[in-house]
């Protein structure tokens, strides 16, 4: 008796691994069957190899004064900052896109008020001495009758050349300087 029950669950044994070792069909996971070709056309994420996002040193924090004032504390309208950072990269056969992302916050002066104001962002990525891109955004946010307002700025176009990863960098901060892209 105890050898036919160790054949038999032996053999359930067996059935459970072959059930476990199946390849299910790309249809009935709810992927569109294909070729290996079609597969490698899409782009890759990547984070390996994604360029890091810095702050550059004085330019995470940016204030607005009334006309003719410059820091006067009691001219500000707005102070508006950077905190945080991310990225992601896409790769494909040529070229490496990355999203950059950066959270903010802006807060009314004494001589603001509610309504939107225009944030100059600029998003550089450079290799060395070289810029490999560098754009200026006119971002606007809208400060609340509160006189407080987080938001997150996005740059989903930032191109650089396949391979220029891994010594990249890539930079966020304001800017005051002329709105010209590469």
């Amino acid at each position: 008796m105890i050898g036919k029950t160790r054949r038999l669950l032996g053999i359930s044994l067996l059935a459970i691994a072959a059930g476990c070792s199946q390849t299910d069909k790309p249809g009935e996971m709810g992927v569109a069957g294909g070729t290996g070709q079609q597969a490698s056309q899409q782009p890759s994420v990547i984070q390996g190899a994604c360029p890091q996002v810095y702050l550059r040193e004085g330019t995470a924090v940016h204030r607005a004064y009334a006309r003719g004032a410059k820091d006067d504390p009691e001219k500000l309208l707005f102070q508006a900052t950077l905190s945080a950072t991310t990225r992601q990269c896409v790769q494909n056969e040529s070229n490496l896109t990355v999203t950059v992302m950066a959270q903010g916050r802006v807060v009314s002066g004494p001589a603001g008020a509610a309504g939107a104001v225009a944030l100059p962002i600029r998003v550089a990525a450079t290799d060395g001495d070289k810029t490999l891109y560098s754009n200026l955004s006119k971002f606007s946010v809208t400060i609340p009758p509160e006189g407080t307002a987080q938001y997150v700025f996005t740059d989903a176009q930032v191109v650089l050349p396949g391979g220029a990863g891994s010594f990249s960098k890539i930079y966020v901060g304001f800017d005051e300087g002329p709105y010209n892209t590469q």
